[in-house]
């Protein structure tokens, strides 16, 4: 497998959940920037939209869509349990959690990142971030990760978007929950791994 993945993006999330899983693939940099890979391939050759991450099997099929990405992840390593069985009532709690990741949080990054998106608008997006963020806090006050006592896939997922908050300004210090939460996503030797290979660790 190749996963196609930029430093620090929302792509780090299947990055991590490639090394939980200890499933062997190869990383390969695009550019969200230039948008060239570093042998000077159009990325856009790889997903006609652009963005990260892609996940390519060994059959050059090829999967877009962090949430899709990691549960497909998920499922060829079972015995690892970063994803209840399918068809359980667990699994669509996770898959209730991943899209809230990504509508909720992951969406909302982005007018913080544009260039070009009024400086007037931006303070009710950090307020509107802040708020979803401090719900999730609250859900965190009595359990480790987001289904509960086992890390999945949707820990890997917020744990990369939460990473954002300090870039945007996004003050997300007096959450007391998430922040230490975060501290034990961090602490995992996976995590580290992925951020070692993206260049976020030394």
């Amino acid at each position: 497998m190749k996963l196609y993945y930029s430093p620090g993006a929302c792509s780090l999330s299947p990055h991590i959940v490639l090394h939980e899983a200890g499933l062997a693939y190869t990383p390969v940099l695009a550019s969200t920037k230039s948008h060239k890979l570093q042998d000077g391939t159009d990325f856009y050759t790889i997903n006609p939209l652009g963005y990260v991450p892609v996940l390519e099997l060994d059959d050059g099929t090829r999967l877009r869509e962090g949430p899709a990405i990691v549960q497909y992840l998920a499922d060829q390593a079972p015995h690892k349990n970063l994803a209840p069985a399918n068809g359980t009532l667990a699994r669509y709690r996770l898959q209730e959690w991943l899209t809230f990741i990504g509508t909720e949080l992951h969406k909302s990054f982005g007018p913080l990142f544009t260039p070009g998106t009024p400086e007037d608008y931006k303070p009710l997006v950090r307020e509107r971030l802040l708020g979803r963020l401090q719900w999730v806090d609250g859900e965190l006050a009595h359990k480790p990760y987001l289904m509960g006592e086992q890390f999945t896939v949707a820990d890997a997922y917020l744990f990369t978007v939460s990473n954002w908050c300090g870039h945007v300004g996004v003050d997300i210090s007096g959450l007391k929950h998430l922040a230490a939460y975060r501290e034990r996503i961090a602490a995992r030797p996976a995590v580290q791994a992925a951020m070692k290979a993206e260049g976020l660790l030394k």
